[in-house]
């Protein structure tokens, strides 16, 4: 289906709001493939102090295109088990600095403060015979890379939660050096 959209919504039990507040006015990321330039992956994101609870959050029309909504549980949620990591598992994981965790099976229902992430993921990919399946791969291949990623920025909080605007800033530009090294980068 062309214009296929997924709507994510990732609950997290949020211990300091000041960094998702940070992030408005960041841009949304597009990613396209130099090779395939009829493949391109588009995902917005807005965030909420609610439960997942706003209807249309980024204005779509009802009738321009299809639209699933995905609300992910980051305690419950199936995800590949290859990325699974008993520090992480936050059925189990303990916040020794906040003292959240770890999560019940109702934790999205009693668990103050919290706040959702909503994410809108367009996949495109026109290509006759390959679109559909594609774009469902991708689609799962993101809802799996979001959840983990949620997951982690919640049993990895107490790494962060007294980092300070310029902690963070710094810990970005040292992992950007990293990342490039690793990879055999000159652009440092």
């Amino acid at each position: 289906m062309p214009n296929a959209y997924t709507l994510i919504l990732c609950l997290f039990h949020e211990p300091q709001p000041i960094f998702f507040s940070l992030m408005f006015g960041q841009p949304d990321p597009e990613y396209t493939c130099s090779f395939l330039p009829k493949f391109s992956i588009h995902i917005e994101t807005k965030y909420e102090n609610n439960r997942g609870t706003s209807d249309n959050i980024f204005g779509l029309e009802k009738d321009s295109c299809a639209v699933e909504v995905d609300a992910l549980d980051i305690a419950y949620d199936d995800f590949p088990e290859r990325h699974y990591n008993l520090s992480e598992d936050l059925r189990c994981f303990s916040s020794v600095k906040t003292d959240r965790g770890p999560l019940q099976e109702d934790w999205r229902q009693t668990c103050s403060p919290i706040m959702c992430s909503y994410k809108l993921v367009r996949v495109q990919f026109e290509v006759w015979g390959l679109q559909t399946r594609v774009e469902q791969f991708t689609h799962k291949v993101i809802r799996d890379v979001l959840l983990v990623g949620h997951r982690q920025a919640f049993a990895w909080v107490d790494e962060w939660y007294s980092m300070t605007l310029e902690d963070v800033r710094r810990f970005e530009d040292d992992m950007h050096v990293a990342t490039n090294q690793k990879i055999g980068c000159r652009e440092t």
